[in-house]
């Protein structure tokens, strides 16, 4: 560095030049009301105002006899008086601790006095320095209010006396403090361990926990056995909490942390507790297009399937069978403790209008319903219950063909047929029309035992043979 201001004030003070702006000492000889008399070895004795030997709290600690550095502000104006200043010396004498504080990068003490354009004046011995916002603290500081007044330690960042520059950074100081405690604090941090930590910030998939130095995150899925939608539902800003440290990778200083694992897995042993077919009450949390999720316990969801929720409607919307918040009562189909699943059903809490139906009807009686769709295999027919039964193309009609048989029926026509088949476990129930009436072709037989001689019509002729239509319905060849 070319000659240093700290070099030239020492140059200046040894040989004591009368001239503007030197740096003398001076001896007080009186102390008045408003003015202090110095006497500086000078022509004349000369006068600075009181408030420049005062304290923050308006003292003026001084008394006869005190020496001061002082600045010369001039020698022997047009009156024969010389001008000093208290203030310039001090203002003087802080440039070269604050050069000498910059060229060892030592720490400064400075009061926060004010707000300017992209951050704040710091008063340091009568010189006023530029603390950026950004240089505050490690992390953005939303309001400095508490930090405004307060004596504080700075480094000096940036130094021209010429122009009156001066840039400090509390920033500098606190990493500088929290490395030390990061280091500590690293030694501590083991995998298993419960410490205290500070939430951050939110983000959508956790939260950042200062744990005093160092951060870690709190994933959304390690906040609580239950399902979270979002962080806010168990933490908050600014909040102090128990953590559990569930990783720690010291090289890439990565934290993994964890509340639930606080406490017991609530999975654990689950199956033991509610075994297939058990009946339960939970609460509806979620609606999905798929089917609902019910807790059954703190921390523990199980899914309600839409095929699982009505007996007759496979396809039902999930919202109009139930409402979130609400409790019903579900039976435990199937339990994965491994990847935490559970299968629920809402309809086996109900009546099975399949198996009542199994049980008041028997084969071969007849029913009664309204047609409730037409296919191209055949015709559905709604019966009690909310159930359905089929009756096929072949079971329509004992002369015609089922599609030329369909034809006669209509969506919403109430007609009456024959149970033939009941499967409750396959929900399906099997109908006839044409089986209300007597099998023309059995009734024919019974009447014509075998080596019976009967006439008829000859109606078609191929190289088969040939068709004879014998009456009622009944064709031989």
């Amino acid at each position: 560095m070319s000659e240093s201001f700290a070099e030239l004030f020492e140059e200046s003070f040894a040989s004591q030049q009368l001239k503007s702006g030197a740096i003398i000492t001076g001896t007080v000889v009186a102390v008045n009301d408003d003015v202090v008399m110095i006497s500086a070895g000078l022509k004349s004795e000369a006068v600075i105002p009181i408030e420049q030997f005062q304290n923050d709290q308006g003292e003026a600690n001084v008394s006869v006899g005190d020496e001061f550095e002082v600045a010369l502000d001039a020698v022997e104006d047009g009156f024969g008086e010389t001008k000093l200043s208290r203030e310039k010396a001090i203002r003087a004498r802080t440039w070269i601790e604050l050069e000498k504080s910059f060229e060892k990068s030592e720490v400064v003490t400075g009061i926060i006095n004010g707000r300017v354009k992209g951050g704040f004046t710091v008063e340091i011995d009568n010189v006023r320095a530029f603390l950026p916002g950004s240089l505050v603290d490690v992390r953005p500081v939303r309001d400095p209010a508490y930090l405004e007044g307060k004596s504080l330690e700075f480094k000096v960042i940036k130094l021209d006396q010429r122009r009156n520059n001066v840039v400090v950074s509390r920033r500098a100081v606190v990493e500088q403090e929290y490395s030390a405690e990061r280091e500590q604090l690293l030694e501590s941090l083991q995998e298993g361990k419960t410490v205290k930590g500070i939430v951050k910030n939110l983000t959508d998939y956790g939260a950042f926990v200062d744990l005093g130095g160092i951060d870690g995150l709190l994933h959304i899925t390690d906040m609580a056995w239950k399902r979270v939608k979002h962080p806010s539902e168990v933490v908050n800003v600014g909040e102090e909490i128990d953590v559990k440290i569930l990783k720690f990778d010291r090289e890439r200083q990565r934290v993994s942390l964890g509340i639930k694992q606080l406490g017991d897995d609530p999975w654990h042993d689950l199956a033991r507790r509610y075994p297939p077919n058990s009946r339960l009450f939970g609460k509806i949390t979620n609606i999905a297009d798929y089917g609902c999720f019910v807790e059954i316990e703190e921390g523990v969801e199980g899914l309600v399937h839409v095929s699982e929720m009505d007996w007759t409607n496979k396809n039902v919307n999930p919202s109009k069978v139930v409402q979130i918040g609400e409790e019903v009562e579900v039976l435990v189909i199937e339990i994965d403790e491994e990847r935490r699943r559970i299968s629920l059903g809402i309809k086996q809490c109900k009546a099975n209008p399949w198996a009542e139906f199994s049980t008041t009807v028997n084969r071969g009686d007849k029913v009664s319903g309204q047609i409730k769709s037409i296919t191209d295999f055949g015709i559905f027919i709604g019966l009690d219950g909310g159930i359905d039964g089929l009756v096929h193309l072949s079971d329509i009609s004992w002369d015609d063909t089922g599609e030329e048989a369909v034809r006669n029926y209509s969506k919403g026509q109430e007609i009456e047929a024959c149970v033939l088949a009941i499967d409750s476990e396959r929900e399906r129930i099997s109908l006839g029309i044409k089986q209300m009436d007597k099998d023309p072709f059995s009734g024919w037989l019974a009447d014509h035992p075998k080596n019976t001689v009967v006439k008829g019509t000859v109606t078609e002729v191929d190289a088969r043979g040939a068709t004879v239509d014998l009456g009622d319905g009944v064709f031989g060849s």
